[in-house]
Protein backbone atom coordinates (compact mmCIF):
# COMPACT_ATOMS: atom_id res chain seq x y z
CA UNK A 1 0.00 0.00 0.00
CA UNK A 2 1.61 3.17 -1.31
CA UNK A 3 1.72 5.81 1.59
CA UNK A 4 3.08 8.93 2.30
CA UNK A 5 4.23 9.22 5.95
CA UNK A 6 3.54 12.89 7.20
CA UNK A 7 7.02 13.17 8.01
CA UNK A 8 8.29 12.54 4.89
CA UNK A 9 6.15 14.31 2.73
CA UNK A 10 7.71 16.51 0.00
CA UNK A 11 6.32 20.24 0.10
CA UNK A 12 5.69 20.44 -3.78
CA UNK A 13 2.30 19.99 -5.40
CA UNK A 14 1.15 16.92 -6.43
CA UNK A 15 2.02 15.50 -9.68
CA UNK A 16 -1.38 15.45 -12.02
CA UNK A 17 -2.51 18.87 -10.67
CA UNK A 18 -6.24 19.11 -11.28
CA UNK A 19 -7.05 21.91 -14.21
CA UNK A 20 -8.21 24.91 -12.28
CA UNK A 21 -10.85 25.45 -14.83
CA UNK A 22 -12.35 22.31 -13.13
CA UNK A 23 -12.64 24.07 -9.94
CA UNK A 24 -15.37 26.28 -11.48
CA UNK A 25 -18.33 23.54 -11.33
CA UNK A 26 -19.17 22.46 -7.70
CA UNK A 27 -18.01 18.70 -7.13
CA UNK A 28 -20.84 16.71 -6.35
CA UNK A 29 -20.60 13.91 -3.87
CA UNK A 30 -20.24 10.77 -5.37
CA UNK A 31 -23.54 9.18 -6.93
CA UNK A 32 -25.25 12.77 -6.35
CA UNK A 33 -26.62 15.09 -9.43
CA UNK A 34 -24.52 18.33 -9.99
CA UNK A 35 -25.78 21.25 -8.58
CA UNK A 36 -26.24 23.96 -11.01
CA UNK A 37 -24.87 27.42 -9.74
CA UNK A 38 -24.24 25.92 -6.13
CA UNK A 39 -20.89 24.84 -4.31
CA UNK A 40 -21.94 21.69 -2.52
CA UNK A 41 -21.69 23.46 0.85
CA UNK A 42 -24.98 25.53 -0.52
CA UNK A 43 -26.92 22.45 -0.87
CA UNK A 44 -28.31 22.01 2.23
CA UNK A 45 -31.36 19.81 1.16
CA UNK A 46 -28.84 17.45 -0.13
CA UNK A 47 -25.86 17.39 2.52
CA UNK A 48 -28.91 16.56 5.04
CA UNK A 49 -30.32 13.93 3.19
CA UNK A 50 -28.48 11.28 4.27
CA UNK A 51 -29.97 10.72 7.68
CA UNK A 52 -33.59 9.56 5.43
CA UNK A 53 -32.11 6.00 5.28
CA UNK A 54 -29.60 6.18 8.26
CA UNK A 55 -29.29 2.88 8.48
CA UNK A 56 -28.91 1.76 5.04
CA UNK A 57 -26.10 4.45 4.99
CA UNK A 58 -24.17 3.18 8.41
CA UNK A 59 -24.35 -0.77 7.19
CA UNK A 60 -23.97 -0.64 3.37
CA UNK A 61 -20.71 2.24 3.28
CA UNK A 62 -17.58 1.72 3.33
CA UNK A 63 -15.10 2.34 6.10
CA UNK A 64 -11.32 3.50 6.03
CA UNK A 65 -7.89 1.82 5.35
CA UNK A 66 -6.13 0.90 9.11
CA UNK A 67 -3.13 2.38 7.68
CA UNK A 68 -5.08 6.18 6.80
CA UNK A 69 -6.36 6.48 10.64
CA UNK A 70 -2.06 5.62 11.84
CA UNK A 71 -0.83 7.94 10.17
CA UNK A 72 -2.89 10.58 11.20
CA UNK A 73 -2.47 9.75 14.86
CA UNK A 74 1.05 9.66 14.53
CA UNK A 75 1.17 13.02 12.94
CA UNK A 76 -1.40 14.37 15.56
CA UNK A 77 -0.18 15.58 19.50
CA UNK A 78 -2.57 13.73 21.26
CA UNK A 79 -5.91 11.45 20.84
CA UNK A 80 -8.60 14.12 21.15
CA UNK A 81 -10.42 14.04 17.87
CA UNK A 82 -13.32 16.19 16.40
CA UNK A 83 -15.38 14.63 13.39
CA UNK A 84 -16.81 16.86 11.50
CA UNK A 85 -19.94 15.69 9.35
CA UNK A 86 -19.67 12.58 11.49
CA UNK A 87 -22.65 10.88 10.37
CA UNK A 88 -23.23 7.20 11.76
CA UNK A 89 -19.71 7.25 12.66
CA UNK A 90 -18.09 4.86 10.65
CA UNK A 91 -14.96 6.72 10.50
CA UNK A 92 -15.18 7.67 14.13
CA UNK A 93 -15.36 3.94 15.68
CA UNK A 94 -12.34 3.48 13.86
CA UNK A 95 -10.48 6.63 15.66
CA UNK A 96 -12.36 5.17 18.67
CA UNK A 97 -11.17 1.38 18.21
CA UNK A 98 -7.36 2.76 18.23
CA UNK A 99 -7.86 4.40 21.53
CA UNK A 100 -8.94 7.91 20.39
CA UNK A 101 -11.64 10.22 22.47
CA UNK A 102 -13.80 11.11 19.59
CA UNK A 103 -16.35 13.86 18.86
CA UNK A 104 -18.52 14.30 16.38
CA UNK A 105 -20.54 16.96 15.18
CA UNK A 106 -23.49 16.60 12.25
CA UNK A 107 -26.27 18.63 11.04
CA UNK A 108 -28.69 15.63 10.63
CA UNK A 109 -30.22 14.79 14.12
CA UNK A 110 -30.88 11.27 12.51
CA UNK A 111 -27.35 10.54 11.85
CA UNK A 112 -26.26 11.43 15.33
CA UNK A 113 -28.56 9.23 16.92
CA UNK A 114 -27.07 6.41 15.06
CA UNK A 115 -23.79 7.79 16.16
CA UNK A 116 -24.96 7.68 19.08
CA UNK A 117 -25.89 3.92 19.38
CA UNK A 118 -22.41 3.01 18.10
CA UNK A 119 -21.22 4.76 21.19
CA UNK A 120 -19.58 7.92 19.74
CA UNK A 121 -20.52 11.29 21.14
CA UNK A 122 -22.57 13.36 19.09
CA UNK A 123 -23.65 17.48 18.84
CA UNK A 124 -25.95 18.41 16.02
CA UNK A 125 -24.81 21.29 14.65
CA UNK A 126 -23.73 22.48 11.15
CA UNK A 127 -20.25 22.87 11.36
CA UNK A 128 -19.32 26.63 10.62
CA UNK A 129 -21.81 27.48 13.54
CA UNK A 130 -21.15 24.73 16.08
CA UNK A 131 -20.02 26.32 19.54
CA UNK A 132 -16.89 24.64 20.54
CA UNK A 133 -17.44 26.23 24.24
CA UNK A 134 -13.79 26.80 24.98
CA UNK A 135 -12.68 22.94 23.96
CA UNK A 136 -9.45 22.04 22.17
CA UNK A 137 -8.58 18.96 19.85
CA UNK A 138 -5.37 17.16 18.57
CA UNK A 139 -7.18 16.57 15.16
CA UNK A 140 -9.87 17.57 13.35
CA UNK A 141 -10.94 14.58 10.42
CA UNK A 142 -13.63 15.05 7.99
CA UNK A 143 -14.76 11.65 6.19
CA UNK A 144 -16.57 11.96 3.06
CA UNK A 145 -18.00 15.04 4.12
CA UNK A 146 -15.41 17.87 4.00
CA UNK A 147 -17.20 18.77 0.48
CA UNK A 148 -20.42 19.60 2.65
CA UNK A 149 -18.47 22.32 4.38
CA UNK A 150 -17.63 25.93 3.56
CA UNK A 151 -13.79 25.10 2.90
CA UNK A 152 -12.50 28.50 3.88
CA UNK A 153 -14.53 29.06 6.84
CA UNK A 154 -14.30 25.11 8.17
CA UNK A 155 -10.79 25.78 7.75
CA UNK A 156 -10.45 28.79 9.99
CA UNK A 157 -13.11 27.65 12.21
CA UNK A 158 -11.06 23.73 12.63
CA UNK A 159 -7.78 26.57 13.10
CA UNK A 160 -9.68 28.03 16.34
CA UNK A 161 -10.08 24.20 18.08
CA UNK A 162 -7.41 22.99 17.26
CA UNK A 163 -4.21 22.48 19.80
CA UNK A 164 -0.63 24.00 18.85
CA UNK A 165 0.54 21.59 16.36
CA UNK A 166 -2.99 20.02 15.71
CA UNK A 167 -3.91 18.74 12.31
CA UNK A 168 -6.69 18.61 10.03
CA UNK A 169 -6.92 16.20 7.63
CA UNK A 170 -9.92 15.73 5.20
CA UNK A 171 -10.53 12.86 3.37
CA UNK A 172 -12.42 10.44 0.77
CA UNK A 173 -13.08 6.97 -0.67
CA UNK A 174 -12.25 7.26 -4.22
CA UNK A 175 -13.71 4.13 -6.28
CA UNK A 176 -11.53 2.43 -9.34
CA UNK A 177 -13.91 -0.76 -10.39
CA UNK A 178 -12.54 -3.77 -12.36
CA UNK A 179 -12.03 -2.50 -15.84
CA UNK A 180 -15.08 -2.87 -17.68
CA UNK A 181 -17.70 -2.87 -15.12
CA UNK A 182 -17.30 0.98 -14.48
CA UNK A 183 -18.45 1.72 -17.85
CA UNK A 184 -20.88 -0.83 -17.32
CA UNK A 185 -22.48 0.66 -14.53
CA UNK A 186 -22.11 4.05 -16.23
CA UNK A 187 -23.56 2.79 -18.97
CA UNK A 188 -26.63 1.92 -16.56
CA UNK A 189 -26.86 5.59 -15.57
CA UNK A 190 -26.46 6.40 -18.91
CA UNK A 191 -30.00 4.99 -20.04
CA UNK A 192 -31.95 5.10 -16.75
CA UNK A 193 -31.05 8.97 -16.44
CA UNK A 194 -30.37 10.37 -20.26
CA UNK A 195 -30.34 13.73 -19.05
CA UNK A 196 -28.21 13.87 -15.99
CA UNK A 197 -24.91 16.16 -17.38
CA UNK A 198 -22.60 13.65 -15.57
CA UNK A 199 -23.04 10.03 -15.35
CA UNK A 200 -23.24 9.27 -11.68
CA UNK A 201 -22.51 5.59 -12.80
CA UNK A 202 -18.99 6.90 -13.40
CA UNK A 203 -17.95 6.67 -9.87
CA UNK A 204 -14.92 9.54 -9.62
CA UNK A 205 -11.73 8.35 -9.32
CA UNK A 206 -8.78 9.40 -7.51
CA UNK A 207 -8.27 12.08 -9.90
CA UNK A 208 -11.58 13.18 -9.58
CA UNK A 209 -11.77 13.47 -5.54
CA UNK A 210 -8.34 15.39 -6.19
CA UNK A 211 -10.35 18.18 -7.04
CA UNK A 212 -11.86 17.82 -3.47
CA UNK A 213 -9.26 17.63 -2.08
CA UNK A 214 -7.26 21.00 -3.96
CA UNK A 215 -10.49 22.78 -3.09
CA UNK A 216 -9.97 22.24 0.85
CA UNK A 217 -6.19 22.79 0.46
CA UNK A 218 -7.25 25.80 -1.19
CA UNK A 219 -9.37 27.09 2.11
CA UNK A 220 -6.86 25.56 4.39
CA UNK A 221 -4.11 28.31 2.70
CA UNK A 222 -6.45 30.54 2.83
CA UNK A 223 -7.44 30.46 7.00
CA UNK A 224 -3.92 31.75 7.07
CA UNK A 225 -3.18 29.32 9.81
CA UNK A 226 -1.89 26.36 8.81
CA UNK A 227 1.81 25.12 7.30
CA UNK A 228 1.71 23.79 3.66
CA UNK A 229 -1.06 21.40 2.69
CA UNK A 230 -0.01 17.84 1.87
CA UNK A 231 -1.81 15.42 -0.40
CA UNK A 232 -2.13 11.66 0.81
CA UNK A 233 -3.20 8.68 -0.56
CA UNK A 234 -3.76 5.07 0.66
CA UNK A 235 -5.22 2.24 -1.62
CA UNK A 236 -7.20 -0.70 -0.34
CA UNK A 237 -9.90 -3.10 -1.70
CA UNK A 238 -13.12 -4.70 -0.60
CA UNK A 239 -15.02 -7.48 -2.59
CA UNK A 240 -19.10 -6.99 -2.97
CA UNK A 241 -21.25 -9.58 -3.68
CA UNK A 242 -24.09 -7.86 -6.02
CA UNK A 243 -26.18 -7.71 -3.34
CA UNK A 244 -24.29 -5.77 -0.73
CA UNK A 245 -23.42 -3.27 -4.05
CA UNK A 246 -26.94 -3.06 -4.76
CA UNK A 247 -27.63 -2.05 -1.19
CA UNK A 248 -24.90 0.57 -1.18
CA UNK A 249 -26.23 1.87 -4.63
CA UNK A 250 -29.13 4.23 -2.84
CA UNK A 251 -26.39 6.59 -0.81
CA UNK A 252 -25.29 7.82 -3.28
CA UNK A 253 -25.79 11.17 -3.35
CA UNK A 254 -29.26 10.82 -1.42
CA UNK A 255 -29.90 8.72 -4.58
CA UNK A 256 -32.70 6.73 -2.59
CA UNK A 257 -34.68 10.09 -1.51
CA UNK A 258 -34.11 11.92 -4.62
CA UNK A 259 -35.60 9.80 -7.65
CA UNK A 260 -38.40 8.43 -7.95
CA UNK A 261 -38.60 4.84 -6.90
CA UNK A 262 -39.49 3.57 -10.28
CA UNK A 263 -36.09 5.01 -11.70
CA UNK A 264 -34.33 4.05 -8.62
CA UNK A 265 -35.82 -0.02 -9.15
CA UNK A 266 -34.36 0.60 -12.85
CA UNK A 267 -30.69 1.29 -11.87
CA UNK A 268 -30.32 -1.40 -9.26
CA UNK A 269 -31.65 -3.62 -11.72
CA UNK A 270 -29.44 -2.53 -14.63
CA UNK A 271 -26.80 -2.62 -11.98
CA UNK A 272 -27.74 -5.91 -10.64
CA UNK A 273 -27.45 -7.37 -14.22
CA UNK A 274 -24.02 -5.83 -14.92
CA UNK A 275 -22.67 -7.45 -11.88
CA UNK A 276 -23.88 -10.65 -12.86
CA UNK A 277 -22.48 -10.58 -15.94
CA UNK A 278 -18.99 -10.53 -14.12
CA UNK A 279 -19.67 -13.19 -11.60
CA UNK A 280 -21.83 -11.62 -8.75
CA UNK A 281 -19.05 -10.65 -7.15
CA UNK A 282 -16.36 -7.99 -8.12
CA UNK A 283 -13.57 -6.43 -6.01
CA UNK A 284 -13.51 -2.78 -5.85
CA UNK A 285 -10.35 -1.41 -5.43
CA UNK A 286 -10.29 2.12 -3.12
CA UNK A 287 -7.97 4.92 -2.85
CA UNK A 288 -8.52 6.80 0.50
CA UNK A 289 -6.98 10.31 -0.66
CA UNK A 290 -6.44 13.18 1.89
CA UNK A 291 -5.96 17.18 2.54
CA UNK A 292 -4.35 17.72 5.28
CA UNK A 293 -2.22 20.57 7.16
CA UNK A 294 -0.78 20.78 10.47
CA UNK A 295 -1.76 24.30 12.75
CA UNK A 296 1.36 26.96 12.86
CA UNK A 297 -0.81 29.40 14.95
CA UNK A 298 -4.04 29.85 17.14
CA UNK A 299 -6.76 31.99 15.23
CA UNK A 300 -8.87 34.10 17.38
Amino acid sequence: MPTIPPEHEPEHEPEHEPEREQDTEPEPEQGQPPLPGRESHQAREVAESFGADAERYDRARPSYPAALVEAIIAASPGLDVLDVGVGTGIAARQFQAAGCRVLGVDPDARMADLARRGGIEVEVAKFEDWDSGGRAFDAVIAAQAWHWVDPVAGAAKAARVLRPGGRLVVFWNAFEPPPGLGEAFAAVFRRVLPDLPISMGALPGPDGYRVLCAKAADGMRQAGAFEAPQEWRFDWGRTYTRDEWLDQLPTFGGLGQRLPPAKVEELLAGTGAAIDAVGGEFTMRYAAVAATAALTRATA
